[in-house]
């Protein structure tokens, strides 16, 4: 992917965050970019095109640090676990655009093409998530657990402090407006919560 293709993605995405996909145009989406609509014709085809584009773009990270962690030797299980917790909470909290985009869609999208795109990914995702916890009960670290529902626990705790940033903000007495302070202060308290629930909850000893 080169330089434009990136450059129109961003301007894409942050349109898609602030007025939704349905209220987002191309030509919108050529006038952030400052290029002509042509352009994204040719590039993507589509707009639903370009929001498939925009969502690779953005998963392809996660993904190869998924796969990296499950092919680390070096690592432990439970090192493992700690760096899925650092990255999630990371890559949610500081990227909340993509986030509030692929959670809307999710619910609300009418275009099948993108639903089952982000459903794929996430589904992905949950199978390179299993292959950690899977690894860590083969060593005898780890108690069985329902995978399903661990795994959503720890995204709809994320999911929850990040949509509800106000109560947070107010329950904390955070400036609702200092956003590089709530994002420090709710990362270190999500990866410290986070990282103990799942060590009561997997722990071979409390089975």
């Amino acid at each position: 992917m080169n330089d434009k293709h990136k450059h129109i993605l961003e301007a894409a995405e942050q349109l898609f965050a602030e007025k939704g996909f349905n209220g987002t145009s191309v030509r919108d989406i050529a006038g952030a970019a400052g290029v002509n609509i042509a352009m994204i014709s040719y590039y993507f085809g589509s707009k639903e095109n370009l929001m498939i584009a925009l969502i690779d773009y953005r998963s392809e990270y996660t993904r190869d640090i998924l796969e990296e962690m499950n092919n680390n030797k070096m690592l432990t299980p439970w090192d493992k676990i700690e760096k899925l917790i650092d990255l999630y909470v990371d890559k949610i909290l500081n990227n909340y655009r993509f986030y509030r985009i692929m959670t809307l869609h999710l619910a609300t999208s009418q275009s099948d093409e993108i639903r089952e795109k982000i459903i794929e990914i996430k589904a992905g995702n949950f199978e390179l998530i299993k292959k950690i916890i899977l690894e860590g009960q083969r060593k005898n670290v780890f108690r069985k657990i329902d995978m399903e529902l661990t795994i959503g626990t720890v995204m709809g705790t994320i999911a929850q402090v990040t949509s509800s940033r106000s109560l947070y903000c107010k329950l904390l007495k955070i400036d609702i407006k200092d956003d590089d302070g709530y994002r420090k202060k709710m990362t270190l308290k999500l990866r410290t919560h986070l990282k103990q629930m799942l060590k009561a909850h997997l722990h071979i000893q409390n089975t």
